[in-house]
């Protein structure tokens, strides 16, 4: 019997009226929003200008809901495929199901379209968004803990998670995978933090950082899981895809510390600048067209310049 435990909500959606609000889905919103605000700090404080996080994140967001979404349906396609399963149930993206794997990938395609059409180098962007997707992360994780699932295996610890009887579920007290990687994500989140600091991790190493942490962690609360997934050589299909995503932000901190150290030092082209430069081209040309304008008018108002004009033409 346990002396104490995490009680599950009763359920997860809340109705405001005609609206019905998801916990799942106000989790994620919540998680974009604070990993916007804290992006958009850090990237200032690189150099960069206020907004800016907030117009790539228009592109990259989208971009990662489709791609997590993929990445969950891809992976755990016998639930919604299979015999008796509804495929339509692949589009409930706020029943859960969102692979933090698709979500990056894809979302890394969209903000570096959005990067690219601002003369933004993307790796600088990912480096200030790194801690705050980690934050973005943690918050998310509670989606799962309203929707009871992605639990671990059973315990009588005191922080065993309630989960109630239901569809595909046991009523029982388990491991909360969800808090767990909740509260290894906000660690991840300082450790970048100081490590940014303390060394000016630059050209995306910070968020290489991000990545290897993340699937330090994701590793071993993946094995702790009991939901179904795909094996392979008795390892979850998740384990192996962190193992190998760990081991290429490794290589690539070592790389890119070898043929890239230091940070860069501009982030984002100054449109102030820019504007500056034209307005003084503008200006030259303007001044160049006076001068001709000028030696025109002298040259009628003196006969011995508009002489000479042909003299030098035959000479020539």
């Amino acid at each position: 019997m346990n002396l104490a435990s995490i009680p599950s909500p009763s359920t997860g959606v809340i109705e405001l009226g005609p609206i019905p609000l998801r916990g799942y889905a106000f989790c994620i919103i919540i998680g974009v929003f604070v990993a916007v605000w804290i992006g958009n700090k850090r990237w200032v404080a690189r150099g960069g200008k206020a907004g800016t996080v907030a117009d790539i994140a228009v592109w990259a967001v989208p971009f990662g809901l489709v791609g997590g979404r993929l990445y969950h349906v891809i992976t755990d396609y016998q639930l919604y495929f299979s015999d008796g399963q509804n495929w339509v149930d692949a589009f409930k993206i706020w029943e859960g199901g969102l692979g933090i794997w698709g979500a990056v990938a894809l979302g890394a395609v969209g903000a570096w379209i959005a990067c690219r059409r601002r003369g933004i180098p993307l790796p600088a962007w990912a480096d200030a968004l790194a801690p705050a997707l980690a934050i973005a992360q943690a918050i998310g994780r509670w989606g799962n803990w309203f929707n009871q699932e992605l639990y671990g295996k059973p315990t009588d610890l005191p922080w065993a998670l309630e989960i109630s009887e239901g569809s595909n579920r046991v009523a029982g007290t388990y491991h909360p995978t969800f808090l767990y990687e909740s509260l290894w994500c906000v660690g991840v989140a300082l450790l970048v933090i100081w490590a940014d600091r303390r060394f000016k991790l630059g050209h995306g190493r910070a968020f290489a950082l991000y990545v290897a942490a993340y699937c330090a962690g994701r590793g071993w609360i993946e094995y702790m899981r009991v939901d179904e997934a795909h094996h392979v050589l008795g390892l979850r299909l998740n384990v192996w895809t962190a193992i190998f995503v760990f081991a290429f932000a490794v290589a690539y901190i070592v790389v890119s510390a070898k043929l890239r150290p230091g940070r860069e030092e501009i982030v984002e082209p100054d449109k102030t600048a820019e504007a500056a430069d034209s307005t003084e081209v503008a200006d030259d040309e303007d001044g160049a067209e006076d001068a001709d304008a000028q030696e025109a008018d002298s040259a009628d108002k003196d006969p011995l310049k508009k002489d000479s004009a042909p003299e030098a033409a035959d000479k020539s």
